[in-house]
């Protein structure tokens, strides 16, 4: 494909077997260009299949009964767009992993379409889905007229619009970011809050911990004294008997501590004799003695201290399973129970630090919101100027659109706090009043289709500088104009088209006179089928088509001269 220039704008389109469209090829060019032909010749089928490439809702009376498709086959239309390097198309088809941003001069859109219904979508030859075809179909091509829900009959749009239109949109950029951070904020403040409750919650649990604790004030390895006593007190009875029996061996006449004092006695009177031999012997008869003597005391100590009744045993066996059941609770084991308290304690210490850390996070969340309602509420303000001066600018223009009884007013309604958002505090939507006395509504409720496309119209002139789209169609904005008001309405388009590509279907020959390129729209019985085709028109073949829609079904000489005043725009109403 070879363009003798690189613009963003619909360079062609493809149609094969929709109704009557049978083989269909449109190339188009930059600036306005004009569509027309006699009623019925197909140009709302033309605009309808071209729909059907950017994503529109498909209806398989396209296909079916077709004669120019069998069962076999599907109709198929494709549109292809130029592109520039900085279209926000590029950006989309990146997200959406179509192919490499910016690399591309060209974007081909197509749809396949079968009798039952089916479709099929591709965008540079990738199937995707018919949703995503749309989204990127809407951002190339605006229709004005007929899809009630594009563009500016999107209430949507409008607030973008109006920041477009005063320059706002850095300032929208800030409320933007301003209401991230403060939701951010909001974010972590309500999840500290449910941490805050959850700890709350608990904290009755822990004071009642740590105080049960330090009024058993476990000791450490208390858990092992308490069983080793139990297991004492258990068998006291035959413990005792054998400490008895024991300190009566040790203390009876002919016991252990008289046969050591008498040995002794022995063989001290001989350790002077023994050259030291005994010397060991004697020592350790010595400890012998002191050990009996120890032994006998301990075992006499033992007793006497030792009070061998049940109530000992049952205040032991009390305190030890006092202690394990106290482990349980908290799922420790009974030797850690005397750190527990510390712990604890540390988990209230944080729950009280919570409670500050809250504060704060409430009071930075307060803080962000403050900020963010002040730029929000600057921004109202500033849209609240600029909707007075789009209403002025729109006011301008209609009565050259034979709107001249007509009202346009910007209304500017202050949201629910709830419904605040990235985009501010406002919703925007267009509003008209087309006679006198009556309560202006939506656009699309009030306004006949004529009134509505020429409506549509005087916000595009007033909006052209800051218009996104790459291409612009108007369907029956002529309707019910003639002479001066159609002219007006010509000129208008071509003012919009300095600046965007303009394609409209029209029915006034003071509309098509504008255009720069100029097709007609034939339909043609031949062999017994009707089809439709579409012809680019040399400047002599124009001139006849403005001459016939001056004229009608004869063309005059009167008819074409005035077809040339029209066209050397020499017009006169």
């Amino acid at each position: 494909m070879e363009l003798g220039f690189l613009t963003q704008m619909l360079v062609s389109i493809e149609i094969n077997g929709i109704i009557i469209l049978d083989t269909v090829s449109i190339n188009f060019g930059p600036g306005l260009c004009a569509l027309t032909g006699e009623t019925g010749a197909g140009k709302s089928i033309l605009l309808d299949a071209l729909g059907l490439a950017l994503g529109m809702r498909a209806n398989s009376d396209f296909v079916k009964n077709n004669e120019f498709v069998d069962k076999a086959n599907q109709a198929v239309v494709s549109a292809t767009f130029s592109l520039k390097n900085n279209n926000p198309v590029f950006d989309l088809l990146s997200e959406l992993d179509l192919f490499s941003p910016k690399s591309e001069e060209f974007m081909v859109l197509r749809r396949s379409l079968d009798s039952e219904g089916r479709s099929r979508a591709f965008i540079n030859d990738q199937s995707v889905s018919v949703s995503t075809l749309r989204l990127v179909g809407e951002s190339m091509v605006e229709i004005q007229g007929q899809f009630a829900s594009q563009g500016l009959m999107n209430q949507a749009s409008h607030r973008e619009i109006v920041d477009r239109f005063f320059s706002l949109e850095e300032l929208r950029n800030k409320v933007s970011l301003k209401y991230q951070n403060w939701q951010k904020l909001e974010a972590d403040y309500a999840k500290a809050k449910l941490t805050f409750n959850e700890e709350k919650t608990e904290e009755q649990f822990l004071q009642n911990a740590v105080a049960e604790l330090k009024l058993f004030n476990p000791l450490s390895g208390e858990e092992t004294v308490l069983a080793q006593e139990r297991g004492f007190l258990i068998n006291s009875e035959k413990i005792v008997k054998a400490m008895a029996t024991a300190e009566t061996i040790l203390s009876q006449r002919g016991g252990v501590e008289e046969q050591l004092n008498a040995t002794q006695k022995v063989l001290g009177q001989e350790l002077n004799k023994s050259a030291g031999k005994l010397d060991a012997v004697m020592d350790a008869l010595s400890r012998a003695a002191e050990g009996t003597t120890e032994a006998q005391n301990l075992i006499q100590g033992i007793m006497g201290d030792t009070e061998l009744t049940s109530e000992n045993l049952e205040a032991c066996e009390e305190r030890l399973y006092a202690l394990r059941a106290l482990a349980r609770k908290h799922n420790i084991p009974a030797e850690e129970l005397p750190k527990l308290t510390q712990v604890l304690e540390v988990q209230l210490s944080e729950i009280s630090n919570s409670s500050q850390n809250l504060t704060i996070l409430r009071n930075k969340n307060i803080q962000a919101f403050e900020i963010y309602k002040n730029h929000a509420l600057q921004l109202s303000k500033k849209r609240r100027k600029a909707a007075i001066e789009l209403d002025k600018a729109v006011a301008k223009e209609l009565p050259f659109l034979k709107l001249q009884k007509s009202e346009f007013h910007t209304v500017i309604e202050n949201l629910e706090q709830k419904h605040w958002g990235p985009l501010g505090l406002d919703h925007i939507h267009f509003e008209v009043a087309t006679n006198p006395g009556i309560e202006p509504g939506p656009l699309e409720k009030v306004a006949s289709a004529g009134e509505l496309a020429r409506f549509l119209l005087a916000l595009k002139v007033v909006l052209r500088q800051i218009n996104a789209t790459p291409t612009l169609i108007f369907d029956e904005v002529d309707s019910g104009i003639g002479g001066a008001t159609a002219f007006a309405v010509g000129e208008r388009l071509a003012m919009i088209a300095n600046n965007v590509q303009v394609l409209v279907i029209t029915h006034s020959p003071q509309v098509a006179s504008f255009a720069s390129s100029h097709f007609q729209v034939i339909k043609k019985e031949t062999a017994g089928k009707i089809a439709t085709n579409v012809f680019l028109l040399t400047d002599k073949e124009r001139r006849e088509e403005i001459a016939r829609m001056l004229a009608g079904a004869k063309v005059t000489d009167a008819a074409r001269a005035a077809a040339d005043s029209l066209i050397n725009g020499k017009f006169q109403n």
